[in-house]
């Protein structure tokens, strides 16, 4: 058994949750997730849009480079099979950063620009911890519409990536 960081298997947790949410949805139509409704950015799709926009603005933080977001949910939205291609790439690429980095440079502050003005600083591990609680979060938004359609959301959580993955 390969033994994980806390931060690897947090990742490696997300990217799994993300893959099996995004393929649960996969089959509503475009009405459906672009339906008007009392939640969070709208709508489904720009709820996930949003995740996706976080996703790649903490990305540049981490990485020293403009992110250019003036808001966090973006004007500009990709349809669904791409959103959930480019959100299965920022995954691995999260995944990938994150064995990669030494456990001194996790500790390390990175400084930056909130999207809604001020300077914030976090350490690499406090960014990496949000990014996970933060498509959770949002994925339990997404979920409670969906029951409300009278559709049973895939379970997502941490124990049952781990029960799943115990070969890791």
């Amino acid at each position: 058994m390969v033994e994980y960081t806390e931060l690897e298997t947090l990742v490696r947790y997300k990217a799994w949750a993300d893959d099996i949410f995004f393929d649960a949805i996969a089959n509503l139509p475009d009405t459906e997730l672009q339906r008007s409704r009392p939640m969070l950015f709208g709508n489904i799709l720009s709820l996930l849009n949003h995740v996706y926009a976080m996703d790649r603005a903490w990305q540049c933080n981490l990485t020293g480079k403009p992110h250019n977001y003036q808001a966090r949910n973006p004007t500009e939205q990709l349809p669904f099979p791409l959103l959930q291609q480019q959100q299965s790439a920022i995954n691995h690429w999260y995944i990938d950063y994150t064995v990669n980095l030494s456990a001194e440079r996790f500790k390390k502050a990175v400084t930056f620009t909130f999207i809604g003005g001020g300077e914030g600083t976090m350490r690499r591990s406090e960014i990496i911890q949000h990014i996970v609680n933060h498509a959770s979060y949002h994925r339990g938004h997404i979920e409670g519409v969906l029951y409300h359609m009278s559709i049973e959301p895939p379970t997502t959580d941490i124990p049952v990536f781990l029960a799943a993955n115990q070969a890791l």
